[in-house]
């Protein structure tokens, strides 16, 4: 469509430069172009089989039908994958927020009691030493060792009775934090998975006309390529090149007249947009017989209600009444 248009713009500019200079105020100079509606490019979501086509190209859709329907296997796998791991998550978040249980809390006291009784075992046994190294009856080594074994045992406990507080004290603020954030990460992976997976399910997103449809039922159209082209029930217009000679007289909100082959009398419209920069712009400089090749792409917008019939595409021809602006409606934008 580009290369057409490419190619279409010199044809554009000739016939537009003939008539601009036959044109006057009276008379105003004809743009030519074509009548376009807004076109909405649907794209697969997953590159998965195309199971079967709701519509056909040329019906007439409402916003949210069901234009064709796309294989959800795997896709019901991924959900099922992720609902588990956010009720793992959740599970993770309940153990913590209850504490540890009764029988690891009665492990933990079971083992600081063990501990203290190791250390009042190698507490004795260090006095006992002590007495027989006044006595010279055991060597400075065997003190040494049995000291050691009394610090050993005393540290024991102290790590004991830090395990237990840990477990009487319960969870940290920090960690259920952390299972929190760790559930709304799994909940959210979830909650696309199930957005994407929907989406199988191609819906129109506006009314409008079924335009194309590239993919026949049992292709695989791949990941982010269209599957369907609409043409938006939104108001018609004719979109035309403006020779650079004219584009100071063709302005937002100026009203214009569109002929179209086959209908009687011209359609009623008003220019909504003007390109800012030109569609062919020459490498070298500007000089008055140069800049005279240059065209802006303009939309005229079709206020018309016969409009709504014809169909894309069609040529037109334009004429911009410079000297009759258009209203602006209530609520729009100038």
């Amino acid at each position: 469509m580009r290369r057409q248009r490419d190619w279409l713009i010199p044809a554009f500019l000739a016939v537009a430069s003939l008539l601009s200079g036959c044109g006057s105020k009276s008379n105003p100079a004809t743009l030519v172009g074509t009548l376009e509606r807004d076109r909405i490019e649907i794209v697969a979501e997953e590159a998965e089989p195309i199971l079967s086509l709701e519509v056909r190209e040329g019906d007439h859709v409402a916003a949210g039908q069901v234009l064709l329907k796309q294989d959800t296997e795997v896709a019901a796998a991924r959900l099922a994958q992720a609902e588990a791991q956010m009720a793992q998550a959740q599970h993770r978040l309940a153990e913590l927020q209850k504490g540890a249980r009764k029988e690891t809390i009665d492990e933990g006291r079971a083992r600081v009691a063990a501990a203290r009784a190791a250390a009042d075992r190698d507490e004795r046994e260090f006095a006992r030493v002590e007495q027989l190294i006044q006595q010279r009856l055991v060597s400075q080594s065997q003190r040494d060792a049995a000291r050691a074994s009394r610090n050993v045992s005393a540290a024991s406990v102290r790590e004991a009775e830090a395990a237990l507080a840990e477990l009487l004290n319960g969870t940290r603020v920090e960690q259920l934090d952390q299972a929190r954030a760790a559930l709304a990460a799994a909940d959210a992976a979830r909650r696309e998975l199930e957005l994407t997976d929907a989406r199988l399910l191609v819906h129109a997103t506006r009314s409008g006309v079924v335009d194309a449809l590239p993919y026949k039922a049992g292709e695989r159209p791949p990941r982010g390529s269209p599957v369907v082209v609409l043409l938006a029930d939104t108001p018609t217009f004719a979109r035309v090149y403006v020779p650079e000679p004219r584009r100071a007289g063709v302005q937002p909100r100026v009203r214009a007249r569109i002929y179209v082959d086959g209908v009687d009398g011209p359609l009623e419209g008003f220019v909504r947009w003007v390109a800012s920069d030109s569609a062919f712009t020459p490498y070298f400089a500007l000089t008055q017989r140069d800049r005279s090749r240059l065209a802006f792409l303009a939309e005229v917008e079709v206020t018309d209600a016969r409009a709504g019939k014809l169909p894309a595409g069609v040529p037109v021809e334009v004429q911009i009444l410079e000297d009759q602006p258009q209203e602006p409606e209530a609520g729009t934008r100038g």
